[in-house]
C-alpha cells in the first residue's frame, strides 16, 4: 500500500511539474501506466508534451490558436497593417492568406476575402455562444484562426475575420513594411484561461 502511495505521489508530482512548467494537459507516463495505457499511448502523450504549442506561442496566442479565444478588436498588430506579403500560421507557418485579398472590414480584426488557396484553410461548424458560425483554421496543424462571413465584398461575398494572433506576415520584399516585432498590445495582457 505504501509503495502503490508513492507511485500515485510520483505521478501527481510530474503532472504538476508539467502544468507549472506550460506543457499541454496530458498525462505523465506514470499516469498512463495506473490508467492502463499501453507503452504506445505513453509515447504520443510524451512527444504531445514535448512539442506542446504552449512551449512557443505568446499568452495571446495560444489563447486564440489553441483554445479557440478572441482578441479584443482594434488592439491586434494586423488589423490596420497595409504591408505587401503573405499571412502565415503563427503555429506553424503554414500560408493562410495574401495581402491583395485583404480589406478593411471595419470591425477592429485583419479581414480577408479568400485564403491563399484552397488546402490553406478549414471550416468547422461553431455553435458555441448560442449562435451557428463557421469557424476557421489553419488547413495544416487546425489552430483557430477565426471565422468567416458571407457579408464581405464581391468577387467572393465573403469575410475572413481573422485573429492578428493567429497570424504572422512575410514581406514580398526583404526590407518590407513590418509591425514592430516588440510592440506591445493589450490582447498580450490576457490570461491563457480566457478569464
Amino acid at each position: 500500500m505504501i509503495i502503490a502511495s508513492g507511485f500515485v505521489a510520483a505521478g501527481l508530482i510530474g503532472v504538476t511539474a508539467q502544468m507549472r512548467g506550460g506543457g499541454s494537459n496530458s498525462a505523465c507516463p506514470i499516469v498512463c501506466l495506473l490508467k492502463g495505457g499501453n507503452e504506445s499511448n505513453m509515447l504520443k502523450q510524451t512527444i504531445k508534451t514535448e512539442t506542446s504549442p504552449r512551449r512557443k506561442l505568446t499568452t495571446i496566442q495560444y489563447f486564440v490558436t489553441q483554445l479557440k479565444g478572441t482578441e479584443p478588436p482594434f488592439t491586434g498588430k494586423y488589423y490596420n497593417f497595409h504591408g505587401r506579403g503573405k499571412y502565415t500560421c503563427v503555429n506553424c507557418g503554414n500560408v493562410l492568406f495574401k495581402s491583395d485579398d485583404k480589406f478593411d472590414s471595419g470591425t477592429g480584426w485583419p479581414s480577408f476575402t479568400a485564403p491563399a488557396d484552397s488546402n490553406s484553410i478549414g471550416r468547422r461548424s461553431d455553435k458555441s455562444h448560442s449562435i451557428v458560425r463557421t469557424e476557421v483554421v489553419c488547413g495544416n496543424c487546425g489552430a483557430h484562426l477565426g471565422h468567416v462571413f458571407e457579408d464581405g465584398p464581391q468577387p467572393t461575398g465573403l469575410r475572413y475575420c481573422i485573429n492578428s494572433a493567429a497570424l504572422d506576415f512575410v514581406g514580398e520584399e526583404p526590407n518590407a513594411e513590418h509591425p514592430e516585432n516588440g510592440e506591445s498590445h493589450p490582447a498580450d495582457n490576457i490570461d491563457a484561461s480566457g478569464k
